[in-house]
């Protein structure tokens, strides 16, 4: 697959289309706004900057990138032999059908079709599609440049070649891809987040710490551990006895609530939202500007020691053939 069709130019749509660009993809990105997409192309300029910076890419390479990368605020335009759409455009059920309706009345039957989604299920997004089994989700995290995770939900009918070529391509462009056997709310890496959020939000409650020594707790902790050992491979290497143990220990005493924690309500019902307006769990003064930064410059860091070990691990390989 060559040719390839972002929809969208926020936060997701730019980071999946500069990722597609350096893969060596034609890539064409697709906002309602001029303005959109000007943002969005000074953002993946000076996101390419950094890796240059951090001898991640070549100033070639960078430029490469981005010349191949065209934009436009015409949807059928924007589609025209597309080998495989990225549709990242906001969570709002109906402009998505509306969309998916123009693109299967445009493209090749062949055209791959995926979703950012991680509201909607696939069989309510291909309810009205004339040919649901090439439907697939493609599900990435944000800063998507970054991150090197990507869910891919499928159905009962999507098509086998659909997954498989897709799998390839999340592999082609540097991700990480995991496939669900089957879909469920929340996907693997939301469910998981979101009950560790419930404890914590829970021990905020009680008294038991500050949002920022819990921050402190998890970055010293499962943070560092699991960025090479995942939560399953970190209790093997611990002992499943030791696990049990704690696991036997611990739990009762776990919060089962279902319900979101009244500060949280009342933080957003009184505008605390976090960098968008400055205060949230912690103050800004520059909408978060300086927290991002810091952020993916340690995303960066982690990123490219990650792809150095691969590359260490691929020559070891070689070197035992």
């Amino acid at each position: 697959m060559k040719n390839i069709t972002v929809l969208g130019a926020g936060v997701m749509g730019h980071g999946a289309a500069q990722l597609f660009a350096q893969a060596g993809k034609n890539v064409r990105i697709r906002a309602r706004r001029e303005s959109s997409l000007e943002e969005a192309k000074e953002r993946m300029t000076n996101s390419l900057k950094i890796m240059v910076e951090k001898n991640m890419l070549t100033q070639s390479d960078m430029e490469q990138a981005l010349d191949r990368i065209t934009y436009t605020t015409d949807l059928h335009e924007a589609i025209q032999d597309a080998d495989f759409i990225f549709e990242s455009i906001p969570e709002v059920l109906e402009k998505k059908l509306d969309t998916y309706e123009i693109i299967e009345s445009t493209v090749s039957d062949k055209t791959i079709i995926s979703s950012n989604t991680s509201t909607f299920p696939l069989k309510e997004l291909t309810q009205k599609a004339k040919n649901p089994e090439r439907f697939i989700i493609t599900h990435f995290f944000n800063p998507p440049q970054l991150v090197p995770i990507v869910e891919i939900v499928k159905v009962e009918n999507t098509k086998d070649n659909v997954v498989q070529s897709t799998y390839d391509l999340m592999k082609e462009i540097g991700k990480s891809p995991v496939v669900l056997k089957k879909e469920i709310t929340g996907f693997i890496v939301n469910r998981v987040q979101v009950a560790m959020l419930r404890e914590a939000f829970h021990l905020m409650e009680m008294g038991v710490a500050t949002a920022e020594d819990i921050d402190i707790a998890m970055k010293g902790s499962l943070g560092f551990k699991w960025a090479f050992c995942g939560p399953m491979e970190s209790q093997d290497l611990a002992g499943l006895q030791t696990t049990k143990a704690m696991v036997g220990n611990i739990l009762q005493d776990l919060s089962n609530t279902r319900e979101v924690p009244s500060f949280l309500t009342e933080m957003v019902e009184n505008d605390q939202l976090g960098i968008r307006t400055n205060e949230g769990f912690y103050k800004y003064d520059d909408n978060g500007e300086k927290a991002i930064h810091t952020r993916d410059d340690h995303f960066l860091d982690l990123l490219k020691l990650l792809q150095q070990k691969a590359e260490n691990n691929k020559d070891k390989v070689s070197s035992t053939k």
